[in-house]
């Protein structure tokens, strides 16, 4: 079974939702008290588009967070320093090759 935004999950028999829907959902909700808006919103793209390639939910949602962590280590390591802007803008090319190409 391929999986896609579409695809409809049926949750305790009575709530169905499309894994669109979930995204959806994401979006709306307020979670800026835990994580930043825009790590949910590229997290919920790299999610949306890893779904669409026909991966599963849990390796797409894996992806994005190994992505999201990625990112900030890589500027967190600029920030302190540790690495030229030369090699943070490489690795943010790499990243964007990997998983927004």
């Amino acid at each position: 079974m391929k999986i896609t935004l579409d695809t409809r999950f049926n949750f305790n028999g009575s709530h169905v939702v499309t894994l669109r829907e979930a995204v959806q959902q994401l979006r709306e909700r307020d979670l800026a008290c835990t994580v930043a808006a825009d790590t949910v919103e590229q997290k919920v793209v790299i999610f949306s588009d890893c779904v669409e390639r026909g991966f599963t939910p849990l390796r797409s949602e894996i992806m994005a967070a190994y992505y999201a962590a990625s990112r900030d280590a890589t500027a967190e390591a600029f920030d302190q320093g540790l690495i030229t802007r030369g090699e943070l803008e490489t690795q943010q090319a790499a990243l964007a090759r990997q998983f927004l190409a």
